[in-house]
């Protein structure tokens, strides 16, 4: 039996009482909570405009849309990530493609990003767009990768999905991409229950995030095409979805945000404990990095093969039997059955693949207990050795 998880939501009387509140009120849907959180979550992050939509993969998907993501056209994203990073691509008919990962970070290697381009530039092959992932909360060197995209005419959509809260030299997240996306899962940092959010500092792009979330359709007189027609009257101008949020998510979302510095403390807290009390184990730890501050979302460890002969297997049974709930994140998306139907197979980004040979996820969340902690460590010392 798991009797700790490797994540869940962080819910308190107030978070409920304020989605009582909006039960109570004449809005469900498409009132002014939405608003509301949109304006908290641009403040917090230091962007002009954002998008509140059901989820964060209908987050990457419209991103992609609204900067003219086709058919001729490539996305290449991390494939260490959950799947949504690249089927957005997909989505959109674009053909996808991956940057293989700095062993360290477990981010987007820029280095190989850069040759990679170099030689798509060459090929006439270059990417429309680039997403690189924050993994597990830790911030991409997007300075570096602003500068390739300047180079080479690609647009950014960074997937912050596990980096509501972190910073990047001294900033937010989402500095210098050109729409940013976050999550609001429930073992996220900030939870709607479901629910995503793409920011971003042009108000053009604004305009079509919001058109495409909700039908193509609009009552806007800047955007309607024909003559007005009375107080009823809407167009659909383009092709949309039905993305939104709703005014009971948002809610909940507004009361969850007043908890942000509470919530990364505690996180914060207990990875440096992690970091200490693992210290003269075989294994490697997530980054830290002085311009970086990580949201702490995950706590993945690797393996380290010079240490120990213990597989991963070996281990991730071993701490589910101990009654912890380890994970793995993640499974390389291009090793997915239906990547390899698209041509992808073992071996090409071998670092994503050697990372995932050796990587388990260990339980981080706020109401994690040192008890509970310590639980998990001694398991990982009895196994490791």
């Amino acid at each position: 039996m798991i009797d700790i998880p490797y994540s869940t939501q962080s819910i308190t009387e107030a978070d409920i009482a304020a989605v009582v509140d909006v039960l109570r009120s004449p809005y469900l849907t498409q009132g002014p909570k939405i608003e509301a959180f949109e304006r908290a979550i641009a403040e917090l992050h230091d962007t002009a405009h954002a998008v509140a939509v059901c989820n964060a993969t209908a987050a990457l998907h419209i991103a992609c849309m609204a900067l003219d993501l086709g058919p001729n056209d490539r996305l290449w994203t991390s494939p260490i990530s959950f799947v949504a990073s690249a089927n957005c691509g997909r989505y959109c008919g674009a053909k996808v493609d991956f940057v293989d990962i700095d062993p360290v970070t477990r981010n987007i290697s820029v280095e190989v990003l850069a040759d990679k381009l170099a030689a798509a530039e060459r090929d006439g092959t270059l990417p429309k767009i680039v997403v690189p992932v924050d993994f597990g909360g830790f911030p991409v060197d997007m300075a570096a990768i602003r500068e390739l995209a300047d180079t080479y005419g690609f647009a950014i959509v960074e997937d912050a999905s596990h980096a509501v809260g972190a910073q990047y030299r001294d900033r937010p997240v989402g500095q210098g991409a050109d729409i940013t996306i976050l999550s609001f899962h429930p073992v996220k940092i900030v939870t709607t229950g479901e629910g995503g959010v793409a920011m971003t500092d042009d108000e053009g792009l604004a305009s079509r995030l919001r058109l495409l979330r909700s039908h193509g359709v609009t009552r806007d007189p800047a955007q309607i095409e024909r003559q007005d027609e009375g107080g009823w009257y809407y167009e659909q101008v383009t092709l949309g979805y039905n993305y939104r949020m709703t005014d009971l998510q948002a809610a909940l979302g507004l009361s969850q945000l007043e908890r942000l510095p509470e919530l990364w403390a505690a996180r914060e807290r207990l990875s440096r404990r992690y970091d200490e009390k693992l210290a003269g184990l075989p294994l490697f730890t997530p980054p830290r990095a002085g311009d970086k501050q990580s949201a702490h979302h995950l706590y993945p460890i690797e393996i380290d093969p010079a240490r120990s002969n213990v597989s991963r297997r070996a281990l991730f049974d071993a701490l589910r039997e101990d009654g912890i709930g380890a994970n793995v994140h993640y499974i390389p998306i291009h090793l997915q059955p239906d990547y390899r139907r698209l041509g992808f197979g073992s071996g090409d980004f071998p670092a994503a693949e050697e990372y995932y040979r050796r990587a388990v996820t260990i339980p981080l969340y706020p109401a994690l207990t040192d008890a509970q902690q310590d639980r998990v460590i001694e398991s990982l010392s009895r196994t490791l050795g």
